[in-house]
């Protein structure tokens, strides 16, 4: 399982900060980049190796377009930080864990023990992924 950090926002001094997607190409000592909705997270492969942090922005919780691209960005090998950041909620946190986001950065704080239970609330999942290990309740009925 994924080693799960919490970073609120009022507690983290920026040290590098992140840049667009659009302007991470052009800036050659950038280690840090923000994906908003929208931006096609598949423009990074190519820079996956230089990169430190990756910031996923959900302004609104029910934007799931940021579950895209951190699972884009995992399946292609990428190993740093993964930070979602915004409007999240308890319920989103084993969903984000699951698609490869190893760190949170919610607007409003949450309360870190729902937040922790929150992390193995199902036991099992639906859906199929390289990022968790998990294997699917329809993979475990039915083994090839």
């Amino acid at each position: 399982m994924v080693d799960v950090q919490f970073r609120f926002r009022d507690d983290e001094a920026v040290n590098d900060p992140a840049v667009t997607v659009d302007s991470f190409s052009e800036q050659s000592n950038a280690t840090a980049v923000r994906i908003e909705p929208g931006d096609n997270a598949r423009a990074l492969l190519p820079y996956l190796d230089r990169i430190s942090l990756v910031e996923v922005s959900f302004p609104v919780w029910t934007d799931g377009r940021g579950y895209s691209s951190a699972r884009i960005l995992r399946e292609a090998g990428y190993r740093g930080e993964l930070r979602a950041v915004g409007d999240l909620v308890i319920d989103m946190l084993g969903h984000l864990q699951r698609c490869g986001f190893d760190a949170f950065a919610p607007d409003k704080t949450l309360n870190e023990a729902d937040a922790k239970a929150a992390f193995g609330r199902w036991e099992n999942v639906y859906q199929a992924t390289a990022v968790d290990g998990r294997q699917a309740i329809w993979a475990k009925r039915h083994p090839a």
